[in-house]
């Protein structure tokens, strides 16, 4: 067995045959350096010496990474709503959908943790909680859910509340698309183009038109239909990962306040009441099928009345 040395593009660069393939690897960049596994895998430390504490730095450590690129992909969706690419955002769209659904399922992984597992390192957690995660705050921002008092949290860390007291000022994803609506000629009302985009967004019935028009008309706005049911799915599957959320608590913990000091799943459950996209989901009450064909509830041809 043995290793050839050479120099490749100025990098000190080796060879070896190695179960019948040639592999090659250099002093460059490796596999270990570009995907930093060092700090990666000394990143799990926890604070007691109960086994299955592992289970649960990992797994929401996982989430963070998922988050972080899911925050990555929808900052390109808006700017691909900016630039009227709903192609690309589309495209992207569809990406951030995948992941959710992986997201959605990798709870599963933490309702293997039964009560008695998590409770014999619950109070080495003190107060931390998952409502202290900047990134999720950030994404719900992006998506428009803004409170300003949920900067709060933060406080005690200045990049983080930078970041989010940008977020919260910034016009969410759905601002951006109305803002496009009145682009292509939807009368959005100015008031929704043009406002403080750091308060919470308000339902209004000139969007609501906006949106039934499009949905009735499918064929004559099919790029903004289209587009429209992706925005809806990533509100779908967000609102199906807080759902798993919330029965993977209630499974592990009960009724228990959470570490945090919230009303753990009471307070989960309120969040399935919050809507990013309210008008996209309030007109669909209000879309009739169009009068083709026999009433559903005339008898058929023929028969007796």
């Amino acid at each position: 067995m043995s290793i050839r040395a050479f120099v490749e593009d100025g990098v000190e660069t080796f060879e070896a045959k190695i179960d019948g393939e040639t592999i090659q690897w250099d002093k460059g960049l490796s596999y270990a350096k570009h995907l930093q596994t060092e700090q990666l895998l000394s990143a799990q430390i926890p604070v007691s010496d109960k086994p299955d504490e592992m289970l649960f730095i990992i797994m929401h450590q996982t989430m963070e990474l998922w988050l972080k690129l899911v925050l990555h992909e929808a900052k390109l969706v808006v700017a691909g709503i900016r630039a009227d690419d709903l192609d690309h955002a589309g495209k992207t769209l569809d990406r951030i959908a995948t992941i959710q659904r992986h997201m959605i399922h990798s709870w599963e992984v933490l309702a293997t943790l039964t009560p008695h597992d998590f409770l014999t390192f619950r109070g080495f957690l003190r107060k931390a909680s998952g409502f202290q995660s900047h990134q999720y705050r950030e994404l719900e921002f992006l998506l428009g859910n803004k409170r300003e008092d949920l900067l709060l949290v933060h406080n005690d860390d200045v990049a983080a509340h930078e970041r989010l007291t940008a977020a919260l000022g910034a016009p969410s994803l759905y601002d951006e698309l109305l803002r496009l609506l009145a682009r292509r000629g939807f009368p959005i009302p100015a008031s929704h183009l043009n406002r403080d985009f750091s308060q919470p967004y308000q339902p209004c019935d000139a969007v609501e038109d906006a949106w039934l028009a499009i949905y009735s008309d499918v064929e004559a706005h099919w790029d903004l239909y289209a587009f429209a049911e992706k925005i809806t799915a990533l509100e779908y599957y967000f609102q199906e990962w807080r759902f798993k959320h919330m029965k993977t608590v209630a499974r592990v913990i009960g009724q228990k306040m959470g570490t945090g000091g919230s009303a753990g799943v009471n307070y989960l459950v309120k969040a399935l009441s919050l809507s990013f996209f309210p008008e996209l989901w309030s007109m669909r009450t209000r879309m009739v099928a169009p009068k083709e064909g026999p009433n559903y509830a005339d008898p058929p041809a023929g028969s007796v009345a």
